[in-house]
Formats: structure tokens, C-alpha cells, sequence
């Protein structure tokens, strides 16, 4: 699952790239997700939804769910919370975030927005669509999955940052063994895990799951396990 982000100013474009970038990755064969950061309060939480009302009667938090909807009203979440949501429900290939520009996630900047993990600077209302095909050739390149994953001491890095910014900069690449397909999360934050941690988790979880008889409840292939542990005190 890697991450772009589209970062700028205000009404610089940021939404209508997003959706060409979105077009064009589904296009080519990928699962695409997306998360949006408003600094406004979002509509479903307005007073006199159904949801605004849930959260007045008392509710912590309010998932609403339709036949193509799914929302979470709750207070601001973390990106990585997002993150790991999406990747929990839906694991795309790719994950289009509009905005959390503090966030160190390749992005594209559509104003004089630049940082250490910017891969390039766009006019967004004056991008053609060759333009946006190669744009997206390069965010295959240059973007990456959860940064927390990125082994940067085995390929020479002090820190996941300057790995992260290599790879934005078009200066190393990912490796196809960074792999978020075991993902760690305690208190909220996602643990880094290397690959002898993640061997070693998978094969005693899954070998501890296949003694449950699971085949009763449905389950054949164990091809996604989520396991939480909450602390009893």
C-alpha cells in the first residue's frame, strides 16, 4: 500500500488533482483509496444529521453506514490512523491523501509548497493529460508504503526519514521486501517491525489459529488476521 499526497495551498487544485491521479491509478489496473483532511466541519456532522444527533445523545463515535457510504464522525484522527483503517478494510495498492502536508509521505505540491519528500511542483489547472500520465509515472517511482516499515538501517540510513526522503527524491528505492503486510499497532501508534519480527509473528499466530477449527465459522485460508489486545487494567 503506498501513499501520495497532494499538498498546497487554498484553491490551488488540490481536489481535482487528486481525483485525474485517482483515474489515472485505477486505469491502470490499481485499488485506489483516499482520505481528505478538512480543517472545516464535514456536512455528516452538521446539525440536525442523523449522526450530529447520535453524538448529542452521547455517543463516543458514530459510524454511519449506507449502500455506498461509510463515515466516521469523531474527534480529528492521526493520519496513521487513517492509514491503518484503510488498510485494515480495504488494503488498496495506492492511498490518494488530500492535505497532511506535515506528514513524511511523498507528495505533490500544487503551489510553492516544497519540502524534503515533495516529488514535484504542478499548475493543476493547466495539466494536460500526457502531463498526468507522467506525473503518475513518477508516483509509482517515488512514493512508498507506511513509513514506519521502511528498514532504513539495512540499506544505510540514520533514520525512516532520510530513507523516506531518498525515495521521494527519486535517490533510492523501496525495496519489494518492505512489505506492509504485517502491520503492529499498539496505543495507537503503528510499530515498526523488521523481517525476522515478522516471520516470526506470522508463523506462531498462524499456527496457533489453525489448531481453533476455524473451518467451522466459515474461514478456510486465513488470508487476513487481525488480532486486538486491549490491556485489562
Amino acid at each position: 500500500m503506498k501513499i501520495i499526497a497532494i499538498v498546497g495551498s487554498k484553491n490551488t487544485g488540490k481536489t481535482s488533482l487528486s481525483v485525474r491521479i485517482i483515474e489515472e491509478l485505477v486505469d491502470r489496473g490499481y485499488k485506489v483509496g483516499s482520505i481528505k483532511h478538512s480543517h472545516h466541519t464535514m456536512e455528516v456532522d452538521t446539525e440536525g444529521k442523523d449522526t450530529w444527533k447520535h453524538l448529542q445523545a452521547g455517543s463516543d463515535m458514530v459510524i454511519g453506514s449506507g449502500a455506498n457510504s461509510f463515515v466516521i464522525v469523531d474527534e480529528e484522527l492521526e493520519l496513521d490512523q487513517l492509514l491503518f483503517m484503510m488498510k485494515s478494510l480495504k488494503d488498496p495498492d495506492y492511498v490518494v491523501v488530500e492535505g497532511y502536508k506535515q506528514y513524511p509521505y511523498a507528495n505533490i505540491s500544487t503551489s510553492d509548497f516544497k519540502d524534503d519528500y515533495t516529488i514535484k511542483q504542478v499548475d493543476s489547472f493547466n495539466l494536460s493529460e500526457d502531463d498526468v500520465v507522467d506525473l503518475v509515472d513518477v508516483v509509482e517511482k517515488q512514493s512508498f508504503g507506511l513509513i514506519q516499515n521502511l528498514d532504513y538501517k539495512k540499506y544505510g540510513f540514520k533514520t525512516r526519514s532520510e530513507m523516506a526522503s531518498a525515495i521521494s527524491q527519486g535517490k533510492a528505492a523501496e525495496s519489494p521486501h518492505e512489505s506492509d503486510e504485517m502491520v503492529l499497532r499498539v496505543d495507537e501508534k503503528i510499530i515498526p517491525l523488521n523481517d525476522f519480527v515478522q516471520a516470526f509473528l506470522e508463523s506462531g499466530v498462524r499456527g496457533m489459529i489453525k489448531s481453533l477449527k476455524t473451518e467451522e465459522f466459515g474461514v478456510k485460508n486465513l488470508k487476513n488476521i487481525q488480532l486486538l489486545i486491549r490491556n485489562k487494567k
